[in-house]
């Protein structure tokens, strides 16, 4: 879950409010930042290590069904 000005709302064919829902209580999601850094991180790495798979999900998010979301009441 990385929220960016634009993904979310050409997913939902420029449906802001619809875009918007998909972070509701959500207290931090991953930013564009969080993913450069990780690029820069692998890409520093020597060469002969090996990263296979690398999964990022804001810690409020175990799985990508399951988002933790705090909703104001």
């Amino acid at each position: 879950m990385v929220r960016t000005d634009e993904f979310s709302v050409k997913r939902f064919g420029g449906d802001q409010a619809r875009a918007d829902k998909v972070y509701e209580g959500v207290k931090e999601p991953l930013t564009a930042d969080d993913v450069a850094a990780a690029i820069t991180w692998v890409t520093s790495l020597p060469a002969h290590v090996n990263i296979d798979r690398l999964v990022m999900r804001p810690v409020a998010q175990a799985a990508q069904h399951k988002v933790h979301r705090v909703l104001d009441e």
